[in-house]
């Protein structure tokens, strides 16, 4: 059963009604924080969090606008390429402005590590939505299908997201310690 747009929003060209939803996940940044773990410096999880977000600008559009397709094209690899290109030139010296603007401390963000939290971050936004949303379409303009959706269970989605969080807790506390000694 699907769930119907709240009353007042509706589209009458729609094939389906869509939910009003938060288009901002944080679940997505688990793998982020994973790769953070494993990365280290050669990988920014303040572009990769930003990727995330310029990624669904496009659904917060489409909600606005009650469209009853919320994944269009950024959904797709050319425009995981396109928003990466775009997270990772912008990604570097924003994340600097606003980390120098809060007062943290931190080592100068590479434009290796802009591009790997860019274009990571992108592309695993791609694939997990492509995962629990059945209009996402991984591989338009060549194809309509969506190969990866219901690969597995919502819960278990996110609670693998949950397990890159716990990794990447791990490995930071096991590295600050190492550092103390």
């Amino acid at each position: 059963m699907r769930p119907v747009l709240p009353s007042g929003r509706h589209n009458a060209g729609a094939r389906r009604a869509r939910p009003l939803a938060m288009p901002f996940t944080p679940f997505h940044l688990g793998p982020g924080a994973a790769m953070k773990a494993i990365g280290g410096r050669h990988f920014s999880f303040m572009v990769f969090g930003g990727a995330q977000v310029l990624m669904d600008l496009e659904p917060l559009v489409r909600i606005y606008m009650s469209t009853a397709i919320l994944h269009g094209p950024t959904h797709s690899v050319p425009g995981a390429l396109l928003v990466g290109a775009v997270a990772a030139l912008s990604g570097k010296p924003v994340s600097e402005f606003v980390l120098r603007r809060l007062g943290i401390r931190h080592q100068p963000i590479s434009w290796l590590a802009s591009c790997m939290g860019a274009f990571l971050g992108t592309f695993s936004h791609v694939l997990l939505d492509a995962i629990m949303h059945d209009d996402t379409q991984p591989w338009w303009p060549l194809s309509s299908t969506n190969p990866f959706l219901g690969l597995v269970s919502l819960r278990a989605l996110h609670l693998a997201c949950l397990a890159g969080v716990a990794l990447w807790l791990l490995v930071d506390t096991w590295r600050n310690f190492r550092k103390r000694r």
